[in-house]
């Protein structure tokens, strides 16, 4: 019987996951990863369980002992507190200094769930090791999941494809309505456990409140790139991004304002006026920290600069270690710091970080 350390978040995907594992005939273990420590990592402004009689991840583990009672199998806990840190959170704090816009989950993934745990889960003597995330692997390839709404491949892009061979997704080939379902046919005891949102393995937090514990305030100037005229005072350029409309706190102007741009030597925020603006629009893009999970250079395919944009047509130029993606219709708020993820239909090719992005081979960010 092959054996299978899953890891255990305390959701109902992770449940759902593990039941159907054991239902697929697997020796099912399952791991529970504690990333986070409010009082280690000064955690206390923003943080509004920073109260709590018990605090949400031992919450968490609570849940995951109740599942793997009710499926009988062994739970397991092991502590990255450190690994998270080093790799992910000063990461993600690193980016926003230099005024880009980091995604963690993605680093979380590479760094934890599918390098440190999975060296966790060969000690446990695993065979393969399985997440509740929605994706697929066939023939060692990654592909989009069959729930296109909740597909997570986009989050996998930088993990390694050396792994892929030892990953299952149990989840890959049915949707989130299902999963509830199987769920509360099994009496689950996550079964209307609610998704957790935030930042990964940290939670929600008042952003603004919650950087204050680890980056210095540095405000300034929101002037209007179009007559540099000067509107009001931004309280810090990481705490905005590209295309950000909400929270800019300028009055006086009938149109919206966007960002459209982060000066980081000035500290200057500089935005522009109506959704139609064209500041924000971009045809070429430098894409750096490639990982490919196929070895034929690709040409033409699709990507996504962001989660939940839809498949955009790229052309894809090799430059040394990096690559130009060209998408000469123009795409809106392409982001420094996010993530370029590159598709063939649902097979996920690879994807790196935005790092540079051009318009008409002028650089605009």
């Amino acid at each position: 019987m092959k054996k299978v350390v899953i890891g255990m978040s305390g959701g109902v995907d992770s449940s759902v996951a593990a039941l159907l594992l054991k239902n697929q005939g697997y020796e099912v273990i399952g791991l529970f990863m504690r990333n986070w420590d409010s009082t280690l990592n000064n955690d206390y402004l923003g943080n509004p369980t920073v109260n709590d009689e018990i605090c949400p991840q031992e919450q968490d583990y609570n849940d995951a002992s109740e599942v793997c009672k009710k499926l009988g199998i062994p739970l397991y806990r092991v502590d990255f507190i450190k690994e998270y840190w080093d790799h992910v959170f000063n990461y993600f704090l690193e980016e926003l200094k230099r005024g880009r816009t980091p995604n963690p989950d993605i680093m979380c993934n590479k760094y934890i769930k599918f390098d440190a745990f999975y060296k966790e889960a060969l000690k446990l003597g695993a065979d393969y090791i399985a997440t509740g995330h929605y994706a697929k692997i066939l023939d060692n390839k990654l592909y989009k999941a069959y729930d296109k709404n909740k597909d997570q491949s986009y989050f996998l892009s930088q993990i390694p494809s050396s792994i892929l061979p030892k990953v299952l997704f149990p989840l890959g080939d049915i949707d989130k309505q299902k999963v509830r379902q199987i769920a509360h046919e099994y009496d689950l005891y996550t079964a209307d456990k609610k998704d957790s949102t935030g930042i990964c393995f940290i939670g929600e937090r008042n952003f603004k409140q919650f950087l204050k514990n680890y980056l210095p305030n540095q405000a300034g100037d929101i002037i209007h790139i179009e007559n540099n005229q000067k509107l009001g005072k931004h309280i810090g350029l990481m705490y905005y991004t590209l295309g950000q409309r909400k929270g800019l706190e300028v009055g006086g102007y009938e149109d919206k304002l966007f960002v459209v741009k982060k000066d980081t030597i000035n500290n200057i925020l500089y935005v522009a006026s109506g959704e139609e603006n064209d500041f924000l629009i971009s045809d070429s893009a430098i894409i750096s920290d490639l990982n490919w999970f196929i070895e034929e250079e690709i040409t033409n395919c699709t990507a996504k600069f962001r989660y939940r944009q839809a498949d955009q047509e790229v052309i894809i130029e090799k430059h040394n270690d990096e690559v130009i993606v060209k998408y000469p219709n123009g795409i809106k708020a392409v982001t420094p710091g996010q993530a370029c993820v590159f598709y063939k239909d649902d097979l996920c090719l690879g994807g790196g970080i935005i790092k540079e992005v051009y318009k008409k081979g002028v650089k605009i960010a």
